[in-house]
């Protein structure tokens, strides 16, 4: 603390000079006996500012000192400081070209140290002439620090396009650090890769991860849990868990992996009210908090661990939440200077009560478009067939909503509405063996009245019968001659009888 409070060179030197010529103003010499005074003051010892050994100053040095605070009006100690070189901070050792080259050197290579940049450079001036002479490494590190050419983190180790557009935004565009206003107005969630390997009852070593969900504002632990694999099977159930033990937030900002944006997550997160947002591609200094989280969890709770050689999932998770509610959202933050719990309760709140398991596992779904069946009345949906309920056979399009991982439950929705209308289950072919069929119960009063035409005569259609009046009430003949009945033949072959021919 007194390292950082100490005055600067400068000051210090303006704090000599004053207090060797401060009496001279306080009480000044009679005429004539100036001289004297100074003489006196330069045969004294003092501290050096900058070395701390003992000097002396010559008695013109102390008059000068001493006729320019006579002469300031506003602040004699000012006028005491050491003057700023003119040509500070123009690095004059580094010329027009060495600047041009060190530029053109630093935008293609933003990761490397100033050594570095200070080797290259050195090679580079050896083989051009308009570089010669090289300058110091002190002066190009001093040079590339004024002018903000820092040594950069390395955004991704993929050479992608887009990791090139990262590491370029990242360095035309200023960080800022942010908190949202309220609790529950901003979760974050992340996975983690841990450092410490679990064994599973199959007997394998595998490394887990780690999911989180944390409050911006007070930094509080939502719910923290280990998995074994990065799925949104497991996103929505380490969510579904913080939802149901806290508030249900007014937006999450996660990063872009697959779970996160997959189906289930985003159509889930809509349907209950909340912002989805994500990060940036390979930015994840935007889910800043998170990180630091990590940090902690790898520097105390996995560091405890170090002695448990044989280390478990169940176990891992048992220990995990109790070093989270027991330590990490009891201990006071640096910054907050509240604990977790505090700041949470302290608010201001904007979450929401967070509905059941239930309600949660058919939020958490993917809604999607199927075509029914004609023949069966079944949909195919990943690969397996469900029957639809025969009240909804006359839909051509059902729209279904299920979750990939679990397909035991699947629901017919309201395409309109999203209201669930009932669960739909897969086709049992074994059972359909059996030959028994209910029958068809009339849904509509259009099947009703289809029933009641069939069961008696229907009768002329109405427009043919209309047709016919109007052909009849022109009075003409009907323009088609009909085949009247064959005549009877004699048994002589003749013409046939007549009546006359008979009497």
């Amino acid at each position: 603390m007194s390292e950082i409070l100490r005055p600067s060179v400068h000051e210090r030197w303006a704090h000599l000079r004053f207090s060797i010529v401060g009496p001279l103003l306080a009480a000044p010499p009679a005429r004539g006996e100036l001289a004297a005074a100074l003489a006196e003051l330069a045969a004294k010892p003092w501290l050096h500012p900058a070395t701390g050994e003992p000097t002396r100053f010559a008695v013109s040095t102390i008059e000068r000192w001493y006729h320019q605070a006579r002469l300031a009006k506003v602040d004699p100690v000012g006028v005491l400081r050491r003057k700023i070189r003119k040509d500070s901070g123009q690095h004059p050792a580094i010329g027009a070209p060495l600047k041009q080259a060190l530029l053109a050197q630093y935008t293609a290579h933003r990761t490397w140290s100033y050594a570095l940049h200070y080797d290259n450079l050195a090679a580079l001036a050896a083989t051009d002439p308009l570089l010669v002479p090289p300058p110091s490494y002190s002066t190009v590190r001093r040079f590339m620090k004024a002018n903000g050419l820092w040594k950069r983190r390395r955004v991704s180790s993929a050479d992608t396009a887009g990791a090139r557009r990262a590491a370029a935004r990242l360095a035309d565009r200023e960080v800022r650090s942010f908190e949202a206003e309220h609790v529950n107005g901003l979760w974050h969630l992340d996975y983690h890769h841990g450092s410490k390997k679990v064994l599973t009852p199959g007997g394998d070593w595998v490394t887990p991860l780690v999911l989180g969900v944390l409050d911006d504002r007070s930094r509080l632990a939502c719910h923290v849990q280990w998995y074994t694999e990065e799925t949104a099977e497991n996103l929505v159930h380490a969510l579904s868990q913080a939802l149901q033990k806290r508030e249900l937030p007014r937006s999450l900002l996660t990063d872009n992996g697959s779970a996160m944006v997959a189906a289930e997550v985003t159509q889930g997160l809509a349907r209950l009210g909340i912002v989805h947002h994500t990060t940036l591609p390979y930015s994840p200094y935007q889910n800043a908090k998170q990180e630091v989280f990590w940090a902690q969890l790898e520097g105390r709770l996995v560091a405890m661990l170090e002695g448990v050689r044989d280390l478990t999932l169940p176990f891992l998770n048992e220990a995990t939440q109790a070093w989270v509610e027991m330590e990490y959202n009891r201990t006071v933050h640096s910054e907050t200077r509240q604990s977790p719990v505090e700041r949470y309760l302290d608010g201001p709140d904007v979450g929401r009560l967070s509905p059941g398991s239930q309600p949660l596992r058919i939020a958490f779904m993917t809604e999607e478009r199927r075509t029914q069946r004609r023949s069966d009345g079944t949909v195919t949906i990943e690969g397996q067939r469900f029957e639809i309920p025969v009240h909804y056979r006359a839909l051509e399009h059902v729209t279904v909503r299920y979750a990939r991982w679990d397909l035991t439950q699947v629901f017919l929705v309201d395409e309109r509405t999203g209201a669930v209308l009932s669960r739909i289950y897969p086709l049992d072919r074994a059972k359909n063996a059996d030959g028994l069929r209910r029958r068809l119960v009339p849904s509509t009063s259009l099947e009703q009245i289809e029933a009641q035409a069939l069961s008696g005569e229907v009768g002329i259609a109405p427009l043919l019968r209309k047709l016919m009046a109007d052909y009849a009430a022109t009075g003409l003949p009907p323009a088609y001659l009909p085949q009247l009945d064959a005549a009877p033949v004699s048994d002589d072959g003749g013409a046939p009888a007549t009546d006359d021919q008979s009497e």
